[in-house]
C-alpha cells in the first residue's frame, strides 16, 4: 500500500527538510538552500500527479488511445525558470547584505539594525 506512494513520501520528506532548513537556521545562504529544496518538492509533486499511465505524447495516431496532457510539464518548465531567476535574486540580496552588513546572519543583522 505505501511501496505504491513511494513519490508522495519523497515529496512529503523534501517539504519537510526544506521547511525545516527555512525555519531552525539563522544563516540566509541556508534560507535559500531551504526554500529551493522546498520548491524542488512541489515540481516533483506537481509532476507525479499529471502522470497518465499508459499515455503517450499528444501526437495523432490511429494506434494510439490514450494521451497525457503536456501543460504540466510546461508549467513546471516555467515554474523553474522563475525559481532559477528567483534564486538569483536571493543570492545577489544575501551578498549585498554581507556587504552592508558584515554578516548573513539573521540575528547580527537584527543587533547591527536595533543599535542604529
Amino acid at each position: 500500500m505505501f511501496i505504491g506512494l513511494y513519490n508522495y513520501w519523497v515529496v512529503i520528506v523534501l517539504m519537510m527538510v526544506g521547511f525545516y532548513i527555512v525555519i531552525a537556521h539563522g544563516n540566509l545562504i541556508k534560507k535559500i538552500v531551504g526554500l529551493s529544496i522546498f520548491q524542488t518538492s512541489v515540481f516533483i509533486f506537481y509532476i507525479s500527479m499529471a502522470k497518465v499511465d499508459g499515455g503517450s505524447a499528444p501526437i495523432l495516431a490511429d494506434e494510439i488511445n490514450q494521451y497525457s496532457n503536456p501543460l504540466p510539464q510546461v508549467l513546471i518548465l516555467t515554474a523553474i525558470v522563475v525559481g532559477i531567476a528567483t534564486t538569483a535574486l536571493a543570492l545577489a540580496l544575501a551578498v549585498r547584505i554581507k556587504e552592508a552588513y558584515g554578516s548573513i546572519e539573521e540575528d547580527e543583522i537584527q543587533k547591527q539594525d536595533n543599535l542604529d
